[in-house]
């Protein structure tokens, strides 16, 4: 049994589909004008692309995805079908992406976790980043931040190193072991030695509420997190972990402009094909992406979501995706980090 929602966005037909007993939630997001959906292209694409998102609805990858694919099946002029797979942080939509035909017709986002981390962390990772997956460019940079309580007396990353450096035990909480705030907080430790104890949670919210409820001493988490309280007056946020400023919160400096010369940990995501998929296909599907992600409205809403737009061209994100398994493999081999 099975019922259909349609909804008019923008010029656009979304139909929400959705099964008794299933597994995944599909969104159909039919971008066709409304003037010519019954018109034939006779070229690519032809028919409707299916697009994996490992993770469950109301995510960050998610939202940003219920932003970005109608616009871009618009430009398309097809139907991209949305279908969240959630399991193995990512690894299960991942994978399904991995082993699809590469006919330009399966498509998906794939993380700083499921792209180069995981490499260091799962020697059983059903597929490899640059063997198996064709990069088509990043979508968004997640600006992570370092917090503390709003009343604690440090008022700097310098003045908290100083402190962890003198003998002062210091928490840092993460979103659990393997994690991009946990390998932002190691990272930390392995430029300056201030050896801060990690404490890990299962996901940023528990973390960054301790923090704001003053039983951890601080936190590495995401900007879409610790907003609220930071709004509310209950977190400060000492650094921001990128090495230039996000526009989303450009009077907090960066972790090298605080003193940790070197220091640079982005948290992003971005959109891959199979492997062997025609580069003419890569080519068309890189071009109106970054047409869409460049559009002014388009980076309104992406702010508004707490990302930053981060457009890249497919050689720089196989770039991006080669240095990070590269720079996380010796953060991770440093602090012994592992997922038993």
């Amino acid at each position: 049994m099975r019922s259909e929602i349609a909804f008019l966005v923008r010029g656009c037909i979304m139909k929400a589909v959705v099964g008794s007993g299933s597994l995944a939630a599909a969104v159909l997001f039919t971008c066709m004008p409304l003037h010519a959906q019954d018109r034939a292209t006779g070229d690519y694409p032809s028919k409707p692309i299916l697009f994996h998102v490992g993770y469950a609805v109301g995510g960050s990858a998610d939202t940003v995805g219920r932003i970005v694919l109608p616009e871009l099946g618009k430009r398309l002029g097809q139907s991209i079908i949305l279908d969240n797979r959630a399991g193995a942080g990512g690894v299960v939509g991942l994978e399904l992406v991995a082993r699809a035909k590469p006919d330009g017709y399966t498509m998906g986002f794939g993380t700083a976790g499921t792209l180069a981390s995981n490499v260091n962390l799962m020697p059983n990772l059903p597929y490899h980043p640059l063997k198996d997956l064709a990069p088509v460019s990043m979508v968004v940079n997640n600006p992570l931040v370092f917090v503390v309580n709003a009343s604690s007396d440090i008022k700097s990353v310098a003045q908290l190193l100083e402190r962890a450096k003198a003998g002062k035990r210091f928490s840092y909480g993460s979103a659990g072991p393997g994690s991009s705030t946990n390998l932002a907080g190691e990272l930390l430790n392995q430029l300056t030695g201030a050896e801060l104890i990690h404490v890990p949670y299962k996901g940023t919210g528990p973390a960054t509420v301790d923090v704001v409820a003053g039983h951890l001493d601080s936190a590495f988490t995401d900007l879409p997190t610790a907003t609220p309280h930071i709004q509310a007056g209950k977190l400060r946020v000492l650094a921001q972990t990128s090495s230039t400023r996000s526009s989303l919160i450009p009077d907090v400096p960066t972790m090298a402009e605080a003193g940790v010369a070197g220091y640079h940990f982005i948290s992003w995501f971005g959109i891959v094909m199979p492997a062997g998929t025609p580069a003419a296909i890569v080519d068309r599907m890189n071009k109106e992406l970054v047409a869409v992600l460049n559009e002014p409205e388009m980076r309104r809403r992406i702010l508004a979501a707490g990302g930053d737009p981060f457009p890249s061209s497919p050689e720089k994100m196989r770039q991006i995706i080669e240095t990070e398994i590269a720079s996380t493999a010796k953060i991770i081999k440093s602090a012994n980090i592992s997922l038993n």
